[in-house]
């Protein structure tokens, strides 16, 4: 080989290395990627997905009132699951999903999926309570890179804090490449078991998206195959725009990437969430959605998205809006005359951005946060009791970054309580290589913004 040929074939592999050495998750007979996610009531219904070989037709479910004792088989019920073909990114599969109804508010129930010879091992869940009562569940921002190998430690962190998390919210952009399905082997590989027994609410973000060739978007195939979400959204974005009510919270997804990038989008989202909100009896209400309406990474603005949204955040008094796509992480509340005149007396939301992978952004300039990060891996616990609501930040060592509370007292305005004196220094040195990217001017424009005291 002459050394032309030599070095582009060493190119060559330099460039395609991730690929030829992605582990590619492929399907077999048995289970695999099995998720919890609700369509109905999640106090009387359960959904489960889950993934096999595309020789396996008939595959099912059985499910029992979780016992003290050893399971007997011969007092499961057993269920046919509806099962859809996949063929995307050269791997063929069939996904697979039952709901399970009439079950009982708060109650544990013990299930498996599969079929005689290739089960499953038995998994549990445990039905939404009754309206008011208490309740935990974890947020994550971007996982999106490498998801094996460093978003894993995140989310199993997160588990080991919270074993018992009522639900776990995703706020987009889950992996990096739309229709890699070894990118959504890595994310089910780091949720593992936990995916199995934790049920996920999650929305979209810009790299769950691609481009037909007439330029509509396009919705990554595996979404709708490995998620069974609710359909009380618009037709046109089902199972991306939806509200699910877990006690006393209303939570709400939106579909940013459709409303940043498409004026009718916006519209129909617009007043399908006027509706939704006008309805809510729910004594709290979060929204999540991928791009932020305040941006925490420096020069990005979703101007036209909170100008159209902000107003009916405020109008319907949102409490909580959880967001990604920023790659930092940033907190602030009531703003509502923009980002300089902060009200302590505004009802509006409280506003987070946050990430849970590795890939990191600069914070921006315009700082309004409370409370920000920069290369810092989070993840985010929040908890309603009653007129309380506490939220905590966690690194991915699980120590604590940000807290609030919000009290919500009948007949009196909301109130905010910042608890970040309780946790440890605020991390916002520039992300490596900085000083490659940045002019002298900007760099000591950032230190001026973050310097200790602002």
């Amino acid at each position: 080989m002459n050394a032309s040929k030599y070095i582009f074939t060493i190119l060559f592999l330099v460039a395609t290395s991730s690929t030829l050495f992605a582990q590619q998750f492929l399907p077999s007979e048995f289970p695999d990627r099995i998720v919890l996610t609700w369509s109905d009531d999640p106090m009387t219904t359960q959904s489960v997905t889950w993934r096999t070989s595309p020789e396996i037709t008939d595959s099912k479910a059985q499910f029992i009132l979780a016992p003290n004792t050893p399971i007997y088989t011969d007092s499961v019920e057993t269920f046919d699951a509806k099962t859809e073909f996949l063929d995307v990114d050269s791997v063929q599969a069939n996904y697979h999903s039952v709901t399970f109804e009439g079950l009982q508010p708060a109650t544990t129930y013990a299930y498996r999926v599969g079929k005689e010879g290739t089960w499953s091992e038995w998994f549990q869940f445990t039905t939404a309570p009754q309206k008011g009562t208490p309740f935990s569940f974890v947020y994550f921002g971007d996982a999106q890179n490498n998801l094996k190998s460093q978003w894993s430690r995140v989310i199993r962190q997160a588990y080991s804090n919270l074993p018992k998390a009522a639900f776990m919210l995703h706020a987009g952009d889950l992996i990096n490449r739309t229709q890699s399905d070894s990118e959504w082997g890595e994310w089910n590989y780091s949720g593992s078991f936990i995916n199995a027994m934790i049920p996920s609410i999650a929305t979209p973000g810009n790299h769950e998206y691609d481009r037909a060739e007439n330029g509509t978007l396009v919705l990554d195939y595996h979404w709708k195959k490995q998620f069974t979400l609710p359909e009380n959204g618009p037709k046109e974005f089902s199972e991306t725009v939806y509200y699910t009510d877990y006690s006393d919270l209303r939570m709400i997804s939106l579909n940013s990437q459709e409303i940043v990038l498409d004026e009718n989008s916006m519209e129909i989202q617009k007043v399908w969430l006027g509706k939704v909100l006008e309805s809510n009896t729910q004594k709290w209400t979060i929204i999540t959605f991928h791009h932020p309406i305040y941006s925490s990474g420096t020069g990005r603005d979703n101007k036209e998205f909170r100008e159209a949204f902000k107003p009916i955040f405020d109008k319907y008094k949102v409490d909580l809006v959880l967001q990604g796509h920023d790659h930092s992480y940033g907190r602030g509340r009531n703003l509502p005359s923009g980002v300089a005149n902060q009200d302590p007396e505004a009802q509006g939301p409280v506003y987070v951005v946050s990430v849970s992978g590795p890939k990191m952004y600069n914070l921006t300039f315009d700082k309004w946060m409370d409370r920000a990060a920069s290369n810092t891996q989070l993840y985010q616990i929040i908890s309603i009791e009653g007129d309380l609501l506490s939220y905590g930040a966690y690194t991915a060592t699980g120590e604590l970054y940000d807290a609030f509370d919000l009290i919500k007292a009948e007949g009196k305005p909301k109130e905010f309580i910042d608890r970040a004196d309780k946790a440890i220094q605020e991390a916002i040195e520039l992300t490596p290589g900085s000083e490659k990217k940045m002019t002298p001017e900007e760099m000591a424009e950032y230190m001026r913004t973050y310097k200790k005291g602002n």
